[in-house]
């Protein structure tokens, strides 16, 4: 199939050389994109611009189109992706300059606000492509020109750079409108939820809308910046470790194998006659941590996985080629020379103490030695003996105050003393913004966004009053051939990856920023998240086989963009399809799985009530499951879920898993005085979980009326006792005043006897 040529440009695909829709002669004429100079680029961007104000609206749709072949990057003259990448990120810029991107909100606003085309979907059986044809063209250049500018290259000249910092400010700031233009795109989102606007395409929003927060707010890399400034300006000493940095060094693992689980497995290989080489009983840890199958699986099983190791090489077997470089291959029947050996360093993350942790010790240690306690006081170690002084040192050397701590300390103060500490300073940046426009709504943009995670959850089942989230993926005429049944097929699983990527990146976004700004503004929204029962969604997300579900291949490579647009089209047969790509995973369901999983973590960290949550819902087999992926970062999260439980699960769990303990011990930070292997810890003890729901809600109502209720109380208002100044103060008074001021007058004032003794008795 030969190259797409250009298309409504008015350059070699058009011999008429003319702006599409607008009937304005284009001067160059035969000529491609690439071999316009600057002027002549812009001159023909503002001629396509002009082509957006006419009324017809197909007119209006084919310069929207036009403008997408340019922000595409006009593949039509290009010979290679490169090229293509090349010209859609320079024609980005070049189109943000020129006012494109106000000039498609004002479309895109007018789009939403189309009651002809909601109800024209609404009669509809079934919703198709067809009806959101403008609307996918409108957010297409949109999506194009926020993630080309987003993104910063080395060579990109200082007026891009000047562009993109206010291309920031201008989708962070309500410049043209009332509202950030992610609230815009919130509100899309509830709509389509709603049923009012079936047909937007809620793929390209979502995707648009995390991009934009991305943008905004800034990844996890400005998070972790922003975090260090931060605890400079509070006077916190620096972070132990970047959290980045230990993510990307750490490697996926098992965990030791105990003396116990060893004389076991060897009994078992005897039973069996010795099919293979027998180990010896105590082996290096470095040298068989990522040697086992699957090393998280319970002993009970593990007949039935020794037996298949030889003829079972599948997926985990693929699954090593994630971490290749990390693993060390076995050597049965041969030991290695100890200069070979790679014993571990260390754990990877230093411990940290709460100051909660530190008087917990100190009360239990003071109530066993002295019969008393001191309450908070952590100074006072009289009548203790010397071990417990060295104790308290150390746990004091390891303390750790969060921004949260002085966050919350600080909103006590301020709820204690409203009247002497004054009106609270709070810096406008773009995550105040974003978080002061969805206050009121964001119970509904919450449940929105677990309305479509669910319906594109791959273990949601087809139910008549699920929302449909196909409305962009669905042609208008159904396939009739087998290979386009498949495709289709292919197309609609991957409609759903994507928008599970998109809400579980965007959702942790927001937490994450939230946090860091403020920590009841990150308590808001988790709270009305686990209302919306978002822990047992995510829970059901990952009851599936998460394996299957990571190497999944729906896609079609070369379908994909740039590749289709510039090589010839191959035919595709069904058996290329069900081949798929060459990829051995799909790292797009990876993302979404440990974004998923940090949410999970994010809403349970220090909630008793929530981890209990965990228990119910019997979330331990089910995460168990997911460290069967050795992709390091996955592990960790898993692992995270599961020590918070521990304490709960019970001995008999802890004793039979006992691999996965050992995991925890090794991947995850460790708590000093942090009983989390053991249910004696104070905090596994009968917990009015209701009790701490609401006290966590009335402070972050507290917090909420504080700042953002601007109508004070009347009795906090400010009292003017001076005569003078108060007659001297100008009032604006109502036009329809000043017409029955007569009247008024003779009602109010001359009607009215004046009595001058108590006039004069009062003052």
């Amino acid at each position: 199939m030969p190259k797409v040529p250009s298309r409504g440009l008015g350059l070699r695909g058009d011999p008429h050389g003319g702006t599409p829709g607008c009937g304005v002669p284009f001067p160059v004429q035969g000529r491609s994109w690439l071999e316009l100079d600057g002027a002549q680029q812009r001159a023909y961007v503002m001629r396509l611009l002009d082509g957006l104000e006419v009324v017809n609206r197909d007119k209006r749709l084919r310069v929207a189109r036009a403008i997408l072949y340019l922000a595409q990057g006009v593949f039509g003259d290009c010979d290679n992706e490169g090229d293509v990448l090349h010209w859609s990120r320079h024609n980005c810029f070049l189109l943000y300059q020129l006012g494109t991107f106000t000039a498609f909100l004002e479309l895109l606003n007018m789009e939403m606000d189309n009651s002809q085309a909601c109800s024209s979907a609404l009669r509809k059986p079934a919703i198709s492509l067809a009806d959101s044809t403008e609307l996918r063209v409108l957010l297409s250049v949109m999506y194009l020109m926020v993630e080309n500018i987003r993104v910063e290259q080395e060579t990109d000249p200082p007026e891009w750079k000047t562009c993109r910092e206010t291309f920031r400010m201008e989708l962070s700031f309500p410049v043209h409108t009332e509202e950030p233009f992610a609230l815009l795109l919130f509100t899309m989102v509830t709509k389509f939820c709603s049923g009012h606007a079936p047909h937007f395409p809620m793929r390209k929003v979502l995707l648009l809308l995390w991009k934009v927060l991305l943008f905004t707010l800034g990844g996890f890399q400005a998070l972790q910046d922003l975090k260090v400034r931060k605890r400079e300006d509070l006077g916190l000493p620096p972070l132990p470790e970047d959290s980045i940095q230990v993510m990307r060094s750490m490697r996926a693992a098992s965990p030791p194998s105990c003396s116990i689980e060893l004389v076991e497995q060897q009994q078992q290989q005897q039973k069996r006659g010795g099919h293979r080489s027998r180990r010896p009983l105590v082996k290096q840890d470095s040298l068989d941590m990522y040697n086992e199958r699957d090393p998280f699986k319970n002993d009970e099983a593990g007949v039935d996985e020794e037996e298949n190791e030889d003829v079972d090489s599948g997926l985990e077997a693929e699954l090593d080629l994630m971490e290749r470089d990390a693993v060390i291959p076995a050597v049965p029947a041969q030991r290695l020379p100890l200069d070979r050996v790679s014993f571990p360093k260390g754990l990877p993350w230093a411990p940290k103490v709460r100051q909660k942790d530190i008087e917990h010790f100190l009360e239990s240690s003071r109530n066993k030695f002295i019969g008393f306690t001191l309450g908070q006081d952590t100074e006072t170690l009289i009548g203790l003996p010397r071990p417990i002084h060295e104790s308290v040192k150390t746990l004091k050397q390891h303390k750790y105050v969060s921004i949260s701590d002085i966050q919350i300390k600080n909103e006590e103060e301020l709820e204690k003393c409203p009247m002497s500490l004054g009106e609270e300073e709070v810096q406008e940046t773009p995550c105040e913004v974003l978080y002061r426009a969805m206050l009121y709504n964001l119970p509904q943009y919450m449940i929105a966004l677990l309305k479509i995670l669910l319906a594109a959850a791959p273990t949601s089942k087809a139910k008549t009053d699920s929302i449909n989230i196909l409305a962009d993926v669905l042609p208008e005429e159904m396939p009739i051939t087998v290979l386009q049944s498949m495709k289709l097929g292919i197309d609609v699983n991957r409609h759903k990856e994507i928008i599970v990527k998109s809400i579980s990146a965007l959702l942790l976004l927001l937490l994450k920023h939230f946090k860091l700004n403020h920590i009841y503004q990150f308590e808001y929204v988790s709270q009305h998240l686990v209302f919306a029962n978002c822990i047992p969604l995510i829970l059901k997300f990952f009851n599936q086989n998460i394996m299957s579900y990571i190497t999944a291949k729906n896609s079609i490579s070369v379908l994909d963009y740039p590749h289709c647009t510039v090589y010839d089209l191959p035919e595709l047969t069904a058996e290329s399809l069900e081949a798929g790509d060459n990829n051995q995973f799909c790292w797009r369901n990876l993302f979404s799985c440990i974004n998923l999983l940090r949410i999970l973590n994010k809403l349970t960290k220090w909630k008793h009530s929530r981890t209990m949550m965990l228990v119910v819902f019997k979330s331990a087999p089910i995460l168990k499951r997911a460290l069967k992926v050795k992709q390091a970062m996955m592990q960790l999260y898993v692992l995270k879920l599961l020590k918070i439980q521990t304490k709960y699960l019970g001995r008999q769990w802890r004793k039979s898993n006992m691999k996965t303990m050992s995991a925890i011990y090794q991947k995850v930070r460790h708590r000093m005085n942090d009983d989390w292997a053991y249910g004696n810890d104070i905090d596994a003890r009968p917990w009015d979980f209701q009790a701490e729901e609401c006290t966590l809600r009335a402070n972050i109502e507290a917090f909420n009326s504080r700042r953002y209720d601007k109508p004070q109380d009347s009795e906090f208002a400010p009292v003017d006792n001076c005569l003078q100044s108060v007659l001297g103060q100008r009032l604006e008074l109502p036009k329809d005043f000043h017409y029955s001021y007569e009247l008024w007058l003779e009602r109010e004032v001359f009607s009215q006897p004046i009595r001058w003794e108590e006039l004069l008795h009062y003052q």
